[in-house]
């Protein structure tokens, strides 16, 4: 909060990796790449450093904290890409791609355009739940302080979430889903 380059570097290499896995999950790849993920975490970033002077703890983890940020950035960037999208046949590329080929990005397109309908069928919260808890890795009681809900609720909205991914999937594919702990 002083301004300590020392103190900025480190708090930045804790949340960094946790801000990039949020964004990803919750803005996927475009193109092949997560390079607007990416810039959305840099952006998050650069937003915690400018509010941390103005942060004061108030009994919640300071997770909360950055994850507001990061959901207001991700939903700032959901709003600008729905404005300025581009047909995809209209888009064009002037060097080579160093992505996996045509193969492996449809499969993995389809896979994650699979799994972000999934998730468009779960209520918002149980979304940022899941988003929270499996793909950043953020223990209940960290979401339950960014969603402002008690861990056991979390928990409960988890189980709940993931029983009806199951379904849901379960009956994309007509066959029954291996129950998996989480």
């Amino acid at each position: 909060m002083r301004g300590e380059p020392d103190a900025m570097a480190a708090l930045l290499g804790n949340v960094q990796p946790g801000v990039i896995k949020y964004c990803r999950a919750r803005l996927g790849k475009t193109g092949g790449a997560f390079t607007t993920a990416d810039d959305v975490s840099q952006e998050v970033c650069v937003a915690l450093l400018k509010a941390l002077p103005r942060y004061r703890h108030q009994g919640v983890p300071f997770s909360a904290f950055v994850y507001g940020i990061a959901a207001r950035k991700v939903t700032d960037a959901q709003r600008a890409a729905m404005k300025l999208a581009v047909p995809a046949a209209e888009a064009t590329f002037e060097r080579p791609d160093a992505a996996p080929g045509p193969e492996q990005q449809a499969v993995s397109a389809d896979q994650a355009k699979l799994l972000n309908q999934l998730l468009d069928h779960l209520p918002e919260t149980q979304r940022e739940i899941v988003v929270l808890r499996v793909a950043v890795g953020l223990s209940a009681d960290e979401v339950g302080s960014v969603l402002n809900m008690t861990s056991v609720a979390v928990r409960v909205a988890q189980s709940r979430a993931l029983a009806k991914l199951r379904n849901l999937a379960a009956g994309i594919f007509d066959e029954p889903m291996e129950r998996r702990a989480v």
